[in-house]
């Protein structure tokens, strides 16, 4: 969601007069746009800000702007307490007050004049000028917030209610990306199964997949996240019918412990993610899976965590987002549960699931030796090609021409646990 917000803030400030450049500390601009899910996440962006004020006490005129979570919804007044040399904050997903403020700085330095005027397009999007012609993927925002409140997440309250966007508006934001040269988007929600929920007159969100399917240009379309109690027969079907409509889902789990579910405020247990799991199988063909776990949860023990290793070694799931719990403030479990289980034993329930999934994730791999698979090309790393295929995996590939942007078959000639490479057929 943030890259998106970014994306979105870049080409803005680019409408205005504004171009990119390599080092923050050379920019006239410089704006975080922060995560605050994790404690680490919320640490660099202070330490980077903190990092910043040798440029500003050197170019005064320079202007740092926040945004995000740190921001939030509520009065930034104590963030400007906190952090005076940081000039204008923003919300999540919404940068006009940025971009505003350099508007209202122009103009006080009398380059802009107060009757030009900048235009915000809420649908239609121009890529910032360093991804144009080289954006394979992008992201586009249709579930705003969130309203579901797991006991250990901060997105409900920095991120405010769930709200759908405008289905005219993302699919026209689709459409622009794609006159672009943008082959793959994105749709990003909290909960995207949710999507028109709160709005009588939206389409759900397999309707919305029906009228992205249609959009020429687009050839491949992903969604994330989901969540188990929110993902419906329709949807799944919808998945497996839609032939641009990747064969991927994203259902994070959290925890294969019904007791430690509970205290997350999830909403289902292992039984019903395991019959879930089960369902999706059962639906879409080839379907790969990704799911989050969080180890070290108020209150787990040892006992409890065997279930999740227990879960996960069953399932066999392809991608596994592993995270080890860190206190929110604010929150439901930062409020009334003990952090209780030390920063070294998250660490090694961490290391536990790592080295699991590894093991899962290279046995995934190796039944695809020898197989063709399709490879849409993103960029050149370590002087090889490097894409995704439908079901996310990594693949390297040898060309001497450009294979930005390319959907090519490749034979896999060899395997590991994170990537694959091949041979262009």
């Amino acid at each position: 969601m943030n890259t998106a917000d970014s994306q979105r803030l870049a080409s803005a400030l680019e409408a205005i007069g504004y171009e990119a450049v390599e080092k923050p500390e050379n920019a006239d601009v410089v704006v975080l746009n922060t995560c605050m899910v994790r404690q680490s996440a919320e640490d660099r962006a202070l330490g980077r800000l903190g990092s910043l004020k040798p440029a500003k006490k050197k170019n005064p005129n320079m202007i740092i702007g926040l945004m995000g979570c740190m921001v939030g919804y509520k009065d930034p007044k104590p963030l400007k307490k906190k952090l005076p040399w940081v000039d204008v904050f923003a919300p999540p997903s919404n940068p006009k007050p940025i971009v505003d403020y350099v508007i209202s700085r122009q103009i006080a330095n009398e380059t802009r004049s107060e009757t030009d005027e900048f235009v915000w397009h809420s649908g239609d999007i121009v890529l910032p000028k360093n991804q144009q012609g080289n954006a394979v993927s992008a992201y586009v925002p249709v579930v705003y917030g969130c309203s579901h409140a797991c006991s250990y997440c901060i997105i409900p309250y920095k991120r405010g209610a769930e709200r759908s966007r405008d289905p005219e508006e993302i699919l026209s934001h689709a459409r622009s990306l794609a006159a672009q040269g943008v082959k793959e988007i994105t749709l990003l929600g909290q909960i995207i199964d949710r999507y028109g929920l709160d709005k009588e007159d939206y389409p759900k969100l397999p309707e919305l997949l029906r009228r992205l399917n249609d959009i020429e240009g687009v050839e491949r379309i992903r969604f994330l996240t989901s969540h188990p109690n929110w993902m419906t027969d329709e949807l799944l079907k919808t998945v497996a019918e839609l032939p641009r409509v990747m064969n991927h889902i994203e259902v994070p789990a959290q925890s294969g412990s019904d007791a430690v579910l509970e205290s997350m405020r999830r909403g289902y247990t292992d039984a019903q993610y395991r019959d879930l799991i089960a369902k999706i199988r059962d639906t879409i063909p080839n379907v790969s899976i990704g799911t989050d776990i969080i180890v070290g949860f108020c209150g787990e023990t040892e006992e409890q965590f065997e279930e999740t290793v227990e879960q996960l070694s069953d399932l066999k799931l392809n991608v596994v987002h592993l995270a080890r719990y860190s206190p929110r403030t604010g929150t439901l479990s930062e409020r009334t549960m003990p952090d209780d289980v030390s920063d070294e034993e998250k660490w090694r329930r961490f290391r536990v699931i790592e080295k699991l999934q590894e093991d899962i994730a290279a046995e995934h791999h190796r039944k695809l030796m020898n197989q063709t698979v399709n490879v849409l090309f993103e960029e050149k790393k370590h002087r090889r090609w490097l894409g995704r295929t439908e079901n996310m995996d990594l693949v390297f590939a040898d060309s001497e021409k450009d294979l930005t942007g390319k959907l090519l078959p490749v034979k896999i000639t060899w395997t590991s646990p994170w990537t694959m490479g091949g041979e262009l057929c």
